[in-house]
């Protein structure tokens, strides 16, 4: 008997001009399951995949890496095992000695390199460059400078590697070009991936022109908006449905979807009801706001609470309702497993990056530790980004190391908090309200002798505080310096 496969809904929302979402959701029993989100404002669009004509800046030798200016705010960041040999100024032979060279002996301040950003400038530093370049398309990927014709890995039914192996057989890249069939291709003709090449060669040619012709540093080629990009990448034979919430988007939309899927007529669907949100229509608003919560809930009443740190990110599992002795075991490796789930889905929809330590309920039985990890190994094989999953300790600690993909809706939209400034915790009232009050009481002796009033402002909680739980020492503070206090709310 086979299972039936669940609907998969796409679903784009669009404010003209300003930003662009996108929820790729599992049709479920009682709600649709967001899987993956993914966001972006204009004014902070993404570089990620967009290729500079840049000039090195200065070559550090500790860090064998050059930085190189391509017209952002901080110069990027090129290794010397990004760095294409025919940037080399002078030969070298990787079959003598070692693989790369000493990068001050290759390359130089003020030379010009056409590089790629790979992950995109974050805090203090700045964005991470290859001059390995690669340009997808929706079912290729080109790549210049390296010959090479292979099938992604994510591509697992061999099979259906072997299928399109066989017709990359016949493709002819060209000298110095190289392609890689992208996981949407499955089950797709020779014709249409000859098509995608030749669209991808007219692109590269394009490209070179410029890049020669340009003056550095200069923006050569940039990535299309966010929703373009989810059709070239995320639409597949899988999603059923593909509603937007705005017509001219709609429209380009299905132009471009009428080419993949010409037999999915009714494929795209305009969302037009003013009474309610896209989101809230199909009922994955309250998902969507829990990826920027602290704490998410499970279904048996525990809860994962998450706490990001500068080396990593912790999750700890708090057990909710597990009480007493008798059923404790059971209840554990039921929360657990219900946390491995959750935990795979939120690593992907808040893309969590670098190392992450995940605090699971100690269990004694070490059958359940091995079955929680295989849950969360599975959970995580339709991630996107490469990742390891580690072994569960007899603490319950596991370790999960997984790459950033750089399209975290909370590293858009989110910023430290003015008064806790990102730490989470701020001074308590009665704190802020002695320091007030120290304040008050050092500026009081500094007044002429006679001023009558002395106007005090400061945060409206604190003002509150003040008033209401200080009152007294104010009142001795009048009496003390002979003059009458009028504390107020800052403007």
């Amino acid at each position: 008997m086979t299972t039936k496969k669940s609907k998969l809904r796409m679903f784009i929302s669009v404010l003209p001009g300003e930003q662009v979402e996108v929820a790729l959701a599992e049709e479920g029993a009682k709600e649709n399951q967001v899987k993956e989100y993914y966001v972006e404002m204009v004014h902070q669009a993404k570089t990620k995949g967009n290729i500079y004509r840049g000039i090195i800046n200065n070559v550090d030798t500790n860090l064998q890496a050059a930085f190189v200016n391509y017209g952002a705010d901080k110069n990027g960041f090129l290794q010397i095992d990004e760095v294409h040999p025919e940037y080399y100024n002078t030969p070298h032979d990787a079959t003598k000695g070692k693989k790369y060279p000493l990068m001050q002996k290759v390359l130089k301040a003020g030379q010009e390199v056409l590089v790629q950003v790979v992950k995109e400038p974050t805090g203090s530093k700045g964005a991470f460059l290859t001059t390995y370049l690669s340009m997808p398309g929706r079912f290729l990927v080109l790549t210049p400078g390296r010959e090479q014709i292979g099938v992604s890995r994510k591509v697992e039914d061999d099979e259906e590697r072997g299928r399109l192996r066989e017709m990359l057989e016949g493709l002819n890249p060209g000298p110095g070009l190289g392609v890689i069939v992208r996981t949407v291709s499955a089950g797709t003709s020779k014709t249409t991936l000859q098509r995608d090449l030749q669209f991808l060669k007219r692109l590269w040619k394009d490209i070179r022109k410029k890049g020669t012709e340009e003056s550095a540093p200069c923006l050569i080629y940039k990535e299309p908006d966010l929703a373009s990009r989810a059709v070239r990448d995320y639409l597949s034979d899988d999603v059923a449905e593909v509603w937007v919430d705005d017509e001219h988007t709609a429209t380009l939309i299905e132009e471009y979807s009428s080419l993949l899927f010409p037999r999915k007529g009714s494929l795209v669907k305009v969302y037009k009801d003013q009474t309610r949100t896209l989101w809230e229509r199909f009922g994955i608003q309250r998902q969507l706001e829990q990826i920027y919560s602290r704490e998410v809930t499970l279904p048996s009443g525990g809860r994962l609470v998450f706490d990001q740190t500068e080396a990593l990110m912790a999750i700890d599992i708090n057990s909710g309702k597990i009480s007493g002795k008798t059923n404790f075991e059971s209840m554990a490796l039921r929360t657990n497993m219900e946390a491995a789930e959750t935990i795979a889905q939120q690593l992907k929809l808040r893309d969590i990056g670098g190392q992450v330590v995940i605090d699971f309920i100690e269990m004694r039985d070490r059958n359940h530790w091995r079955e929680v990890e295989k849950i969360l190994r599975n959970a995580m094989k339709n991630d996107r980004a490469r990742h390891d999953v580690g072994k569960m300790s007899r603490f319950g600690l596991l370790q999960v190391v997984r790459q950033r993909t750089g399209s975290s809706a909370l590293s858009i939209t989110m910023e430290a908090c003015p008064c806790c400034k990102g730490s989470g915790l701020r001074r308590n009232m009665e704190w802020q309200s002695l320091q007030a009050l120290r304040e008050i009481h050092r500026q009081l002796r500094a007044l002429p002798h006679g001023t009558p009033t002395f106007l005090f402002e400061t945060g409206a909680e604190v003002a509150m505080h003040l008033l209401n739980h200080k009152r007294e020492r104010l009142l001795d503070l009048e009496r003390q310096f002979g003059v009458h206090l009028d504390i107020r709310p800052a403007r």
